[in-house]
């Protein structure tokens, strides 16, 4: 569908941001993070949610949708469009956070709020703060499914990614707006127990004695550098056609850490990795 990302006034979000962060608050019953107004608001949101072990689901055909529980509409009004939060089977408007009263308008999209894994928790889902660990490795590629090239040191660059790699430079697969595309981290433990060569991987840092997974949602350093975890790195149909088939399912919550830098500066062989206190 076309979501209508127009900037409201002094720069903020738009009214459909802010009618999906509310939405968002009455489902989670919480607080939920404002996105910029120069951010796709459902992509800002899956990021966020991703971090909680949370994903929205797209509705196949939202007007005839039945389900007893809260999912989330989309409704448009002229070139506008809105976010609800429906309930019941037929479902009705639980939240009308615009207070346009639009019941009788047609649903256009909708999403289901779920968890990624039923077997985690939604709080703290990847574990704890884990212990201080060192970089291994350093990897980088030119370009998109390029090889992965090692190197002693790299330049890390805040809201971009490392000098010389194709995610810095714009040009990954996945590269685009949003959190977690700048920087990707994985154990050196993992890869060799599955014996796959750290190259083949694709990840930018690999590191040796840190339990990855517990950094999604915090500030950490490598040596000098402050990044933020985002979201696991999960593996994915594209990961085993670069590499070879049968990797998704033995990396599944093991596929490493995707992250964004905060503060530049130079990663090194050896720098310690560890949260920030």
């Amino acid at each position: 569908m076309t979501r209508v990302l127009a900037v409201g006034s002094q720069g903020s979000a738009s009214p459909f941001a802010n009618e999906l962060r509310a939405c968002l608050s009455e489902i989670l019953r919480g607080p939920v993070p404002e996105p910029a107004a120069t951010d796709d608001p459902v992509r800002f949101f899956r990021h966020w949610l991703a971090e909680r072990n949370l994903g929205l689901v797209p509705v196949d055909d939202p007007a005839a949708f039945d389900w007893p529980g809260q999912w989330i509409a989309v409704v448009r009004d002229g070139e506008a469009e809105h976010a609800l939060v429906m309930f019941g089977s037929p479902s009705g408007v639980w939240l009308d956070p615009s207070g346009l009263e639009h019941g009788g308008t047609r649903i256009a999209a909708g999403w289901m709020l779920t968890p990624l894994d039923l077997h985690l928790p939604t709080d703290r889902p990847y574990g704890a703060v884990p212990a201080a660990g060192t970089v291994a490795a350093i990897l980088l590629a030119p370009a998109a499914e390029a090889p992965l090239a090692h190197a002693d040191e790299a330049e890390a660059l805040a809201g971009r990614g490392l000098a010389g790699d194709r995610y810095a430079a714009g040009r990954g697969t996945f590269s685009g707006p949003g959190r977690g595309y700048e920087l990707t981290l994985v154990e050196a433990e993992v890869l060799d127990e599955l014996e796959l060569p750290w190259e083949e991987a694709r990840r930018n840092v690999v590191t040796r004695g840190i339990s990855l997974n517990g950094l999604v949602g915090r500030r950490f350093l490598i040596g000098s550098v402050e990044c933020v975890g985002r979201r696991l790195a999960e593996p994915c149909a594209h990961l085993e056609r670069l590499a070879r088939p049968g990797l998704l399912r033995p990396l599944v919550h093991r596929g490493g850490l995707r992250a964004d830098i905060v503060t530049g500066g130079v990663i090194r062989l050896g720098d310690e990795v560890e949260a920030a206190s």
